[in-house]
C-alpha cells in the first residue's frame, strides 16, 4: 500500500502521525484533532509548491500513527515522541542551561544530599528547580552543616577503615564507619533534612526543640547544643519565609523575544515571590528556513498551525532545517501559485514559535509557575494550560497581558531579549565578570571562579611522558604560575596513572604549604583521566574540590559528581570558547616540554657509553620500552628479544653491575 492511499484511509479521530523515510527512520511527529483531514493537507500544500512541505513529502514514504483518546493526550504524545526519536524535521529543543534540583537518595541504606540537574525514578526525592542556580548549592551547604549528611562518592553500602576529612570537620555523621554512627541517629538527620527541604519548618522546630529538651535532661550537653544550632537556623529561615510571604505574588515565567535578521533571541525571566530571581536565554538562527507563514494570511487563526517542531540551530552548531506545516486555504494558495502571479510575502509567525517552545519547557516538568506571560497568542494555548493544570494538581494561567503591571514585564522581558540578541548576533564582547557567572552556573561551581588550573599529559607511546598545568587568573592566563611535571612512577602508557600522579603531586604540596585550592581544577581528557584526578584529590582529603575535564573532538564537559549529564555547550558560548582557551594552552605547554625532553634525550644517552651499543641499537631500544627508564629497569631476556643476546647481557650488567666505562660512544 502506498503513502497516498494510507493517508486516504486515516481515521478522522485524534492522534499523533509519524512520516518515515525509505530507511524506516522517522522523520517528522505531529498531532491532530483529525488525522486524515491534517495529513490530507500536506498533499495540497506540495501541490501549491509550499518549499517546507515538499521538502517533507519528497523524503517521506510511509506514514504511522497512534489514537488518543483526547487533544491533550496527544499533545502530551507529540511531545514525548519528538524528544525520544528527535526526528529531522521537528528537532528537539536543546538548551544547556538547566535548573539544579536537590537530590536525596533516600533508597540508599545511608542516604545521601546531591545537587543534580536530572530527574530520575530512582526512588530517590527530588527538591526544585532552584533560581538561580547557586541556592541549590547552598542549600546542600546548609544541610552538610545543619545535619551532617554527605554528598561524597565513598560507597555506603559497605563499611571502611576510616573516615574522610568531611567527618572530622563536623561535616558528616561518619556513616562510612562502623560505630561512629548509628542507624536511627542517621535516620532522624535523614528525616529532619526532608521536612527542611519539603519546607515543613514548623514541624520541623517542635521536633528539634523535643529532642534538645531531652538532650539536655540526659547532660547530654553537646548533642543538645548541636541541636539547638539546628533551631536556630530553622528559625532564622522560617522568620525570612514569614517575610516573604507577606509581600508575595504568584509565581510567574514572563517571556520576550527580538527578531531581526533571521536570528531571533527570546529572553524568560523567572519571578519568584514576586522578584525576578533568574533569566534564561534561547537563540535560533535562519528562522524563515524554519518558520514562515504567508503575509496575506497573518490574520489566519493560529489553530490552523500544526505540529510544530522547534530547534535553537546555535545549541547544534549548524543550521538547522526544521519543519512546520500550514493548513492553508485552498483559494487564496491557487491564487498564489498561478503561473505569473507575483509571491505570496513571508512574515515571521511569533506564535508558532512559543507553541512549540512552551510545549517542550513544561510538559513533563516536576514544577510549573501559575502565570505563564507570553508576548503572543498561539496555538494550542488553551489545551497546553489545561494540560499542565492537570498534570501539576494546581491552577496555570498562559495569559498574553494587554496593559498594565503584567504587560510592563512582557516589554522588559523583550527589551533584554534586544540586547541578548545584540550580543549574540552582533558578537560583543562580553565582560569579564559576565563571562566568570556563566561559567560558574554552567559548571555548577559555588562561587564565581578566580583561578582554574589546567592539567595535561603528553608522550610518544609511554616515552618521556611529562604533564604540563596552567593557570587562569582573574581573567587571563597567569604564566608566571605554570609547573612542568615529569612523570615519575608510571611505566608504558598509562595516562590515568600519569594523571593520578601529578594531580596529587600538586596539591599534596598545597596541601602542605596550606595553599588555598583553585576555584576548578580542570582536566584535558575524558571521563578516565577526570576519575583519575579525582581519586588523586580524595586521596588528599579534597573531597569537595570541583574538578571537570573537556574531552576533544566531541567538546563535552563532564563535571566530576555528574558524569552522566555532560555540558554540551552551544559553540558560540564563550564559556565554551574560555574553557578551550585555557585547554589548548595546557596541551600546548605539554607538547613544547615534551618535546624539549626528547630533545634532551636525543642529544645524549647513557646506552651510547655500553660496548655494542651504538646509535640505531639505542633508537630500536628507546622505541620499544619507551624510555631509558624502561631499558634500565627491564630484564635481560626482554632486552634479548630486541638485540642479540651478547648485546643483552653488557646492557643489563650496565645497569646492575656497572663495570668501569673504557670505551667511546660508537655508531651502528
Amino acid at each position: 500500500m502506498d503513502l497516498l492511499e494510507k493517508i486516504r484511509l486515516l481515521p478522522t479521530k485524534p492522534g499523533v502521525y509519524l512520516y518515515k523515510n525509505a530507511e524506516g527512520e522517522i522523520i517528522y511527529v505531529g498531532k491532530a484533532n483529525n488525522l486524515r483531514s491534517r495529513v490530507r493537507s500536506y498533499l495540497l500544500e506540495t501541490s501549491q509548491a509550499n518549499a517546507k512541505t515538499g521538502s517533507l513529502m519528497r523524503e517521506a514514504v510511509d506514514i504511522d500513527y497512534i489514537l488518543v483518546a483526547n487533544e491533550h493526550e496527544a499533545l502530551a504524545l507529540e511531545n514525548n515522541l519528538i524528544k525520544q526519536r528527535k526526528p529531522r524535521f521537528n528537532i528537539l529543543l536543546r538548551d544547556d542551561k538547566t535548573y539544579p534540583y536537590v537530590k536525596l537518595t533516600l533508597a540508599d541504606r545511608y542516604p545521601k544530599v546531591f545537587v543534580t540537574r536530572r530527574l530520575r525514578k530512582d526512588g530517590s526525592a527530588y527538591y526544585g528547580p532552584y533560581f538561580p542556580g547557586n541556592l541549590a548549592y547552598r542549600v546542600v551547604e546548609l544541610i552538610h552543616r545543619s545535619f551532617l549528611l554527605p554528598s561524597c562518592k565513598v560507597d555506603l553500602s559497605r563499611y571502611h577503615a576510616r573516615a574522610c576529612l568531611q567527618y572530622y570537620i563536623h561535616r558528616c555523621l561518619g556513616p562510612c564507619v562502623q560505630e561512629l554512627t548509628s542507624p536511627e541517629l542517621y535516620q532522624q538527620a535523614v528525616r529532619d533534612a526532608q521536612l527542611f527541604l519539603e519546607g515543613r519548618h514548623a514541624e520541623l522546630e517542635r521536633g528539634l526543640t523535643a529532642r534538645m529538651m531531652a538532650a539536655a535532661a540526659a547532660e547530654q550537653f553537646e548533642a543538645a547544643a548541636r541541636l539547638r544550632d539546628q533551631l536556630s537556623t530553622v528559625h532564622q529561615l522560617q522568620e525570612k519565609q514569614r517575610i516573604a510571604t507577606a509581600e508575595q505574588n504568584d509565581d510567574a515565567d514572563v517571556f520576550g523575544y527580538h527578531f531581526e535578521d533571521d536570528g531571533l533571541a527570546i529572553n524568560l525571566f523567572h519571578m519568584r515571590g514576586g522578584k525576578i530571581v533568574d533569566r534564561r536565554e534561547f537563540f535560533w538562527e535562519d528562522l524563515p528556513d524554519l518558520l514562515e507563514s504567508p503575509a496575506n494570511e497573518s490574520d489566519q487563526p493560529a489553530s490552523d498551525v500544526k505540529g510544530t517542531g522547534l530547534s535553537p540551530s546555535a545549541s547544534s552548531g549548524r543550521k538547522d532545517t526544521g519543519f512546520s506545516p500550514y493548513a492553508s486555504n485552498p483559494e487564496k494558495q491557487g491564487a498564489s501559485a498561478t503561473e505569473g502571479a507575483p509571491p505570496v510575502a513571508i512574515e515571521f509567525n511569533a506564535g508558532t514559535v512559543f507553541s512549540a517552545l512552551l510545549k517542550q519547557l513544561y510538559i513533563d516538568q516536576n514544577y510549573v509557575p501559575r502565570s505563564v506571560l507570553v508576548p503572543v497568542d498561539f496555538d494550542d494555548r488553551e489545551t497546553l494550560t489545561a494540560l499542565l493544570a492537570e498534570r501539576t494538581g494546581h491552577r496555570v494561567e498562559i495569559a498574553i497581558p494587554q496593559r498594565g503591571e503584567k504587560r510592563s514585564l512582557v516589554d522588559l522581558a523583550g527589551q533584554n531579549a534586544k540586547q541578548s540578541y545584540i550580543q549574540r548576533f552582533r558578537v560583543l564582547e562580553p565582560s569579564r565578570k559576565a563571562i566568570q557567572e556563566s561559567l560558574a552556573d554552567a559548571l555548577m561551581l559555588p562561587e564565581l571562579p578566580r583561578r582554574i588550573e589546567c592539567f595535561d599529559i603528553s608522550h610518544i607511546q609511554g616515552a618521556e611522558t611529562v604533564a604540563s598545568m596552567v593557570v587562569w587568573e582573574d581573567g587571563k592566563m597567569n604564566k608566571s604560575a605554570y609547573r612542568k611535571f615529569k612523570v615519575m612512577t608510571v611505566l608504558g602508557v598509562d595516562d590515568f596513572a600519569s594523571m593520578r600522579e601529578v594531580v596529587h603531586r600538586r596539591y599534596k604540596r598545597l596541601k602542605e604549604e596550606e595553599r588555598e585550592l583553585p576555584s576548578l581544577v580542570l582536566i584535558d581528557g575524558g571521563l578516565g583521566q577526570l576519575h583519575a584526578a579525582a581519586e588523586a584529590l580524595e586521596s588528599l582529603g579534597f573531597t569537595s574540590q570541583p574538578i571537570a575535564s573537556i574531552a576533544k573532538k566531541e567538546e563535552v564537559i563532564y563535571l566530576y559528581g555528574n558524569e552522566e549529564e555532560p555540558i554540551v555547550l552551544d559553540r558560540h558560548s564563550p564559556v565554551l570558547h574560555l574553557v578551550q582557551l585555557i585547554r589548548d594552552e595546557s596541551h600546548r605547554f605539554a607538547v613544547g616540554y615534551h618535546r624539549q625532553r626528547r630533545a634532551m634525550r636525543d642529544r645524549d644517552s647513557e646506552l651510547l657509553i655500553i660496548p655494542g651499543v651504538g646509535t640505531l641499537t639505542r633508537q630500536r631500544l628507546l622505541s620499544h620500552f619507551g624510555s631509558l627508564r624502561d631499558v634500565q629497569q627491564a630484564t635481560a631476556d626482554s632486552l634479548a628479544s630486541v638485540v642479540p643476546r651478547k648485546t643483552a647481557e653488557s646492557i643489563w650488567r650496565h645497569f646492575h653491575e656497572p663495570e668501569p666505562a673504557n670505551t667511546a660512544p660508537r655508531s651502528d
